[in-house]
């Protein structure tokens, strides 16, 4: 039996946001983003019209759209509804993987026995705008790939439904670039030797692919021809990535245990990143002299980025330990994790903050995570007693 998958894009989230409580930035071109030295973090249809794209520098944008009005951005705003429509999602749907902060993959394989998955879905997407006022764009197919693909061109041509029999079809007159694996160094590569289209891609020998490529060469042939197995994985908020230490002594060092704390943030930081995960819980744990363990958590826009981390840490800890007595082990974890590519802080941060991050992030991934350290959280030395980096299903 053939899959049924679904992947749902919700428009332009961050400026459906900010248009639900605003309806005078209705119809004008909007970016959502830092200062003159940010990035866009996301922008209307009508600013997109003046070459207008997602983590261009705000200064060129304003270069190609100066009519347009900057808006910072409100995360917690963007948080909350993301969690008002995974809720609406998940007590329908019965599998759902949730992408990123305005994306969705459901499973609803067998669906149409009882019901027809295209109605169900489009059922589904109409009481998602009713309950939050948010518009959306959906596709129906056989994989996630092919219905991601679908959303997107379903943006110009409403939502789609591409039975098995139709998928080479739709997909041979589509460009490369809409394969969400290739990037703009494998696109010019292959525009060099005259491969642009998804037919001529998926008529090229997966073998000469895989050798002009790499080991993503078979992957990729396998995408042009529409095939992808990749399961829907199942969305959950108890999904977390952790790390304690426990000391060797007993300590009361105030200063010692904060860098300590936030050379913990800046190594779990650092691997959502490296997976593409943000997070939306962050947990504080202590553990007493005479062993009471006591945590604080606190809910945070969705993110990944060590300095907006880090603050939060040392806000929990310091209202956290309350008694003048010495600590045995602190920890931290990250939870209600979900996939998603707003690595950093878009909003606040300037592109030499983006560039730093992306920088420290190779070095880390090429020399090892304590290549380069801030020099607060150099002190983080893990024993053999800590839980690093453990995952919670």
């Amino acid at each position: 039996m053939s899959r049924a998958i679904v992947h749902i894009d919700m428009n332009t989230f961050f400026v459906s946001c900010e248009r639900l409580t605003n309806s005078e930035l209705n119809g004008i071109p909007l970016i959502i983003g830092g200062g003159d030295r940010g990035v866009v973090a996301s922008c209307s249809y009508e600013a997109r019209k003046f070459g207008v794209r997602s983590a261009m520098p705000i200064h060129m944008a304003m270069k190609l759209c100066p009519q347009a009005k900057i808006m910072k951005g409100d995360m917690e705003l963007y948080s909350r509804l993301s969690h008002d429509i995974t809720e609406i999602i998940q007590e329908k749907a019965p599998v759902v993987e949730k992408a990123s902060i305005d994306e969705f993959y459901l499973d609803i394989t067998g669906m149409d026995k009882f019901y027809g998955s295209y109605k169900w879905t489009d059922e589904l997407a109409h009481r998602i705008t009713k309950e939050t006022g948010l518009p959306l764009t959906f596709a129906l197919s056989v994989n996630k790939t092919v219905s991601k693909i679908g959303t997107g061109e379903g943006k110009q041509k409403q939502n789609l439904e591409i039975p098995e029999h139709l998928v080479q079809s739709f997909l041979n007159p589509l460009s490369i670039r809409k394969i969400p694996m290739v990037g703009q160094k494998t696109f010019e590569l292959l525009s060099r030797i005259g491969i642009r289209t998804i037919r001529t891609l998926s008529e090229m020998p997966a073998e000469s692919l895989q050798q002009m490529i790499g080991k993503n060469g078979n992957e990729l042939w396998k995408k042009a021809n529409g095939i992808d197995n990749t399961p829907v994985e199942p969305y959950t908020e108890r999904k977390s990535i952790s790390t304690e230490h426990t000391f060797s002594q007993d300590t009361i060092d105030v200063m010692k245990l904060n860098r300590i704390l936030q050379g913990m943030v800046e190594k779990l930081a650092y691997q959502l990143r490296a997976e593409e995960w943000l997070t939306s819980t962050v947990t504080v744990k202590i553990r007493y002299a005479n062993f009471d363990t006591e945590t604080k958590q606190s809910r945070v826009p969705y993110t990944s980025a060590d300095h907006i981390l880090t603050q939060t840490v040392t806000d929990l800890f310091t209202k956290l330990y309350q008694r003048r007595m010495r600590l045995r082990l602190i920890g931290v974890r990250f939870s209600g994790l979900v996939r998603g590519t707003y690595q950093i802080d878009l909003f606040n941060d300037t592109e030499e903050m983006l560039s730093l991050y992306q920088a420290m992030d190779r070095m880390k991934t090429r020399y090892g995570f304590d290549a380069v350290m801030r020099c607060a959280g150099a002190s983080f030395k893990p024993n053999n007693k800590d839980e690093i980096l453990k995952r919670k299903k």
